[in-house]
C-alpha cells in the first residue's frame, strides 16, 4: 500500500506516467518488471552461444541503460513495454554479434536455433545476424507480421498479449504468426543455401 491509502500503481499506470515524463514512475517501474526482464534476457541468451561474454544480467543492465533513453516514448501498456525491451535486447545482440563478427572477419557467428515453430522443420538454424536481417526485411513487406514475431518470439508474449498489444483478432495473429514463420523459414533457408555456394 502506498502512505496515502491508495494501493500502489500498477505497471501499466507507471508506463504512462514515465512516458509523459516522470521519471520516478520508471525507477517505481523497474523492481515490477526486473524478474520479467530478466527471464527475456535469459531467453535470449540461452540463444547464444556457450561462451559469449554478455551474461543476462548485463543485458537487463544494457537493456535498463537504453529504455532510460526513451524519453519520449508514448507507452501503451504492459505488453507494449516488454515488446520494445524485446527489441532493445536484440539490437544489444545483434549489434553484439556484429561486432564479433567484423573482428573475426565473418568467422565466429553465433548461431541462433529459431525456437518453436519459426522453423516448420528441423531445417537449419540461422546466426542471429541473418535473422535480424530477415526480420528487418519482413518488416518492410510486412510490419504487423513483423510485430508479431518481435512479441510471440522475442518478448514471450501469448497470442492473447500480441493480439492485445496490436489491437487485432486473436485469429489474426495466429494467421500473422503462421505466414511470418514459413516466410522467414524460407528466407534464412535461401540465405543459408546461398552462403553455402
Amino acid at each position: 500500500m502506498a502512505d496515502d491509502g491508495q494501493p500502489p500503481p500498477s505497471p501499466t499506470e507507471l508506463l504512462l506516467a514515465w512516458g509523459r515524463g516522470e521519471q520516478r514512475a520508471f525507477d517505481q517501474l523497474v523492481p515490477l518488471v526486473y524478474d520479467e526482464l530478466h527471464r527475456l534476457a535469459r531467453g535470449h541468451m540461452a540463444r547464444e552461444r556457450p561462451d559469449h561474454t554478455l551474461q543476462a544480467s548485463g543485458l537487463v543492465h544494457e537493456a535498463y541503460v537504453r529504455l532510460v533513453e526513451l524519453k519520449e516514448m508514448r507507452w501503451q501498456n504492459r505488453a507494449h513495454f516488454f515488446a520494445m525491451a524485446a527489441r532493445v535486447m536484440r539490437r544489444i545482440l545483434v549489434d553484439n554479434a556484429r561486432a564479433r563478427r567484423n573482428e573475426k572477419r565473418g568467422g565466429g557467428v553465433p548461431k541462433v536455433t529459431l525456437e518453436e515453430a519459426l522453423l516448420v522443420s528441423s531445417g537449419p538454424g540461422a546466426d542471429l545476424v541473418a535473422l535480424d536481417e530477415a526480420l528487418t526485411a519482413l518488416e518492410v513487406l510486412h510490419p504487423r507480421k513483423s510485430q508479431v514475431v518481435e512479441l510471440r518470439y522475442f518478448a514471450g508474449l501469448s497470442l492473447e498479449e500480441t493480439a492485445d498489444a496490436l489491437a487485432v483478432s486473436i485469429d489474426t495473429v495466429k494467421r500473422d504468426w503462421r505466414f511470418a514463420k514459413l516466410w522467414l523459414f524460407s528466407e534464412l533457408s535461401g540465405r543459408a543455401r546461398t552462403a553455402s555456394n
